[in-house]
C-alpha cells in the first residue's frame, strides 16, 4: 500500500490546505482561463501556476514534461489556424509549386488558444502536484461525482504501479532474453508483453474483487471522508479568485497586441 498512502512534500506552500479548496479554485480558475477573451489572463495563470510549481520544489524538467504533450497541440492548431483562417496576409511562400499564406487573423487566434491551453494546463498541473491523488478523489466524491468513477479511478491508480512493476520485470527478462534485438523480434516481445499485461491485470481486478466482498466492502471509502472548512483558507482562496477575477475583467476588453 506505498503507493496509495505516499504523500506529497509537507514543505511545499499548498500543503495542508484543504484539497476542496484547492479543487474548487482550480475550477474557478479554469473558467476564467477558457472564457477570458484576451490572452494576457491566460499567460499570467500559466506564469503563476509554474512560479507555485517551483515553490513546491519541482524541477524545471518536470515541469516541462506536463507541458510535453499540450504544446505539440499548441503547435499544430496554431500551424493550422495560421494557414486556413483569416483575410490579411501576413506573408505567403510557394512550397512544392503551391502558394501558402500565413494570415493575422488566424496567428491571432492560435496564439489565444495556445495561452488558455497553457493555461489550463498550469493550473491543473499545479493542483495535481500541490494534491495527493487520494485527497483529490475525495474532493471530487464532495463534488458529488459519481461513486463509481471514484472507485475505478482510486484502483487504477493503485494497481497501474503494479503493472508497471510487472511490464518492468517482464521486460527486463525478454531483453536480457535478446527479445529487442531486431525489428520483427522487438514487435513480438512487446506483443508478449502487452498480452501478459491484459492477462495480469483481468486476473488482479478478479482476485482484488473477490478480497474486498470477502472482507465486507460496501463502497464506502474512509479517505473519502472530510473535516470542516477552515475559515482562514477560504479566506484566502476568496482573495486570491477576487484578485484574479479582477485581471479577467480588465483582459475582456483586451483588442489583442496583433
Amino acid at each position: 500500500m506505498h503507493y496509495i498512502n505516499q504523500k506529497h512534500s509537507t514543505g511545499n506552500v499548498l500543503h495542508g490546505v484543504d484539497p476542496r479548496v484547492k479543487l474548487l479554485s482550480a475550477l474557478v480558475l479554469l473558467v476564467m482561463v477558457i472564457s477570458g477573451k484576451g490572452v494576457i489572463f491566460p499567460l499570467v495563470t500559466a506564469a503563476l501556476g509554474v512560479i507555485l510549481c517551483l515553490l513546491m520544489g519541482k524541477r524545471p524538467c518536470t515541469i516541462a514534461l506536463r507541458f510535453a504533450e499540450p504544446g505539440l497541440i499548441i503547435i499544430v492548431v496554431m500551424m493550422l489556424k495560421l494557414f486556413t483562417e483569416g483575410h490579411t496576409p501576413l506573408f505567403s511562400f510557394t512550397l512544392a509549386g503551391m502558394e501558402i499564406t500565413g494570415y493575422r487573423e488566424g496567428l491571432r487566434e492560435g496564439i489565444l488558444i495556445a495561452g488558455r491551453i497553457s493555461g489550463a494546463v498550469a493550473v491543473v498541473t499545479t493542483l495535481v502536484f500541490a494534491t495527493p491523488f487520494t485527497e483529490l478523489m475525495a474532493a471530487f466524491a464532495w463534488l458529488r461525482i459519481p461513486r463509481t468513477f471514484i472507485d475505478i479511478a482510486l484502483f487504477a491508480w493503485r494497481y497501474l504501479f503494479l503493472l508497471f512493476d510487472d511490464a518492468r520485470v517482464i521486460y527486463g527478462a525478454q531483453k536480457n532474453r535478446l527479445g529487442y534485438t531486431g525489428y520483427r523480434r522487438g514487435l513480438r516481445s512487446f506483443g508478449t508483453l502487452t498480452g501478459s499485461l491484459i492477462i495480469k491485470a483481468f486476473d488482479n481486478s478478479r482476485n482484488i474483487t473477490t478480497a474486498m466482498v470477502q472482507r465486507g466492502y460496501d463502497g464506502s471509502m474512509p479517505k473519502l471522508l472530510h473535516k470542516p472548512f477552515r475559515a482562514a483558507e477560504i479566506a484566502a482562496s476568496l482573495a486570491f479568485l477576487a484578485c484574479m477575477g479582477i485581471l479577467w475583467l480588465a483582459t475582456l476588453a483586451e483588442k489583442g497586441f496583433l
